[in-house]
């Protein structure tokens, strides 16, 4: 008989359960709420999210919006978002992450001192990513973003430099980076970095990979635009070569399993933006693929 798991570790992080809270809470008392960009990066919460009454806008749609009530979320958003806002008479309902605004604050504070002292800031992050985007907005546009190796020409070797790091990256990546940078910089020029990535989420690697190397096959969920599940699925693919990525149930294949699944042991696990329900669905799929009986 196989034995399918779903990691309890997996599924939404802090700030991701409590910006969906507020949504749901909203839509609960008025029926309809905007929320700016996609609540989560996974097209089947934002899905049902929109069938209760959530309606999803771009930040092109901002200035034609007016006297609404506008979910802002995890990711967090620059000042300028703010302004238009107030503008437009828009009531925000703030779900930014706390540990994204503690580091857009940090963020801001190293911008806001005397141009002459003023450090290069600079994000180790995804650039264009809504975190990222946020954190830039802090410094009005100046902030350098890289994202790998090959980004750190942009960064003037002359000038102090200040880095920090997007709260989702890999901890590996943020260590390789700063050194990199250091190895840079002239002699003798201020370097500082700053270490914002959430424990909550990169903790997650080594207990992943744990769960990961505990079973013969791994179903990872995420949603496709989710950055976070592409790094963890790589996580576990390292440490278990069967290892499959998936958004939803529907592209689990048989051929991944063996035909004879009687000691079989799968493990189900996904992104910090994927849903506890969609990893339910995903172990029913299986049971009924595999012939499980409880």
């Amino acid at each position: 008989m196989a034995r399918i798991e779903i990691d309890p570790g997996s599924g939404f992080c802090f700030g991701v359960t409590t910006a969906i809270q507020k949504a749901e809470e909203e839509i609960n008392r008025s029926g309809t709420l905007y929320c700016l960009g996609d609540i989560v990066h996974n097209s089947d919460e934002v899905g049902r999210l929109e069938q209760k009454g959530l309606k999803i806008i771009g930040h092109a749609d901002l200035n034609n919006l007016h006297d609404v009530k506008l979910l802002l979320r995890a990711h967090g958003e620059p000042p300028t978002t703010y302004q238009a806002a107030k503008t437009n008479n828009i009531e925000i309902i703030d779900a930014t992450c706390p540990v994204v605004l503690r580091l857009q604050k940090r963020i801001k504070a190293s911008y806001e001192v005397d141009p002459a002292s003023r450090p290069q800031i600079v994000i180790y992050g995804k650039n264009g990513h809504a975190e990222v985007n946020g954190l830039v907005g802090q410094t009005q546009g100046e902030a350098i973003v890289v994202e790998s190796p090959s980004d750190l020409e942009k960064i003037d070797p002359t000038r102090a430099v200040a880095l920090y790091s997007q709260t989702t990256k890999s901890l590996e990546g943020f260590r390789e980076i700063a050194a990199l940078i250091r190895q840079r910089l002239n002699p003798g020029v201020s370097f500082e970095s700053f270490d914002t990535i959430c424990r909550r989420v990169s903790n997650r690697v080594k207990q992943l990979q744990i769960f990961a190397r505990a079973h013969d096959v791994i179903i990872f969920v995420a949603g496709e635009k989710s950055s976070n599940g592409k790094v963890l699925y790589g996580n576990c693919l390292d440490v278990n070569s069967s290892t499959h990525l998936i958004s939803n149930p529907a592209q689990i294949k048989r051929e991944w399993f063996p035909d004879d699944t009687a000691d079989l042991s799968v493990g189900i696990c996904g992104a910090t933006s994927t849903p506890l329900w969609l990893m339910e669905q995903a172990r029913l799929h299986l049971e009924n693929m595999l012939a499980y009986n409880n």
